[in-house]
């Protein structure tokens, strides 16, 4: 099943990658989905932020790019995250 969702509007798109489950030693695996669409390889390093509730990763060289997105697209990220409930 493709759950990839897309919200689009400069200057990036939002891809739904999937769901991920946090296993017994706190190890949460991303999507090959998402690894593939980023170029993710093993070994390499991401942030992590706690945003309330949220946890987010980024590369440190998205993490500016990725702060305008949210603050520019917040309404239809909330939208999507309500339809995928």
């Amino acid at each position: 099943m493709n759950a990839r969702k897309n919200v689009s509007g400069p200057p990036f798109e939002l891809e739904f990658h999937g769901a991920t489950i946090v296993g017994e030693r706190g190890q949460a695996v991303i999507p090959a989905e998402a690894r593939k669409a980023h170029g993710l390889k093993k070994g390499e390093k991401l942030l992590v932020f706690s945003m309330g509730d949220n946890i987010v990763f980024t590369r440190v060289s998205g993490l500016e790019k990725f702060e305008s997105h949210l603050a520019k697209r917040l309404g239809a990220i909330r939208e999507l995250l309500e339809k995928n409930k």
